[in-house]
């Protein structure tokens, strides 16, 4: 199965000069813990709901926080034609539940995040890739990383 099979597409972006508000609002309205930031066509980072808690909320910064302040700025990426199999053991190592998607190798543009919920979801039939799904979640949880 190909990552443009499982991800969510259409992704809303946040800009540098975003604040928690509007992540948390985003967040929300479109069921998502994560969010990409972009500075025009490049992406410059990601602002996860832990983010916002754990180096935001944590540290007593407010809805007027903006992303840039505690965002992670390590964007981790597959491409749509990428095997779910491998990206799903990448996740594993990397220790994370989503990946931006990127159309291509060659222009590298945003069009969509893929998190293990929606390769699980997309999964159902595919008995080796849900146990893969299974042990990525397993072990992340495992590890204390949630």
């Amino acid at each position: 199965m190909k990552v443009k099979e499982a991800m969510s597409t259409d992704p809303q972006i946040l800009t540098r000069e975003s604040t928690f508000q509007d992540a948390a609002r985003i967040m929300q309205d479109c069921d998502c813990g994560m969010i990409p930031i972009g500075d025009g066509d490049k992406l410059v980072g990601i602002i996860t709901d832990r983010d916002m808690v754990v180096r935001g909320i944590a540290s007593n910064k407010g809805p007027d926080t903006k992303v840039t302040e505690c965002m992670t700025s390590r964007v981790l990426y597959c491409y749509e034609d990428d095997d779910v199999m491998d990206i799903t053991q990448n996740m594993e190592q990397q220790h994370v539940q989503r990946l931006i998607v990127l159309n291509n190798r060659s222009n590298k543009r945003l069009s969509g995040v893929v998190s293990v919920s929606d390769i699980a979801e997309a999964c159902r039939r595919d008995s080796a890739l849900a146990k893969v799904v299974s042990e990525v979640s397993h072990r992340y949880n495992a590890a204390g990383l949630h």
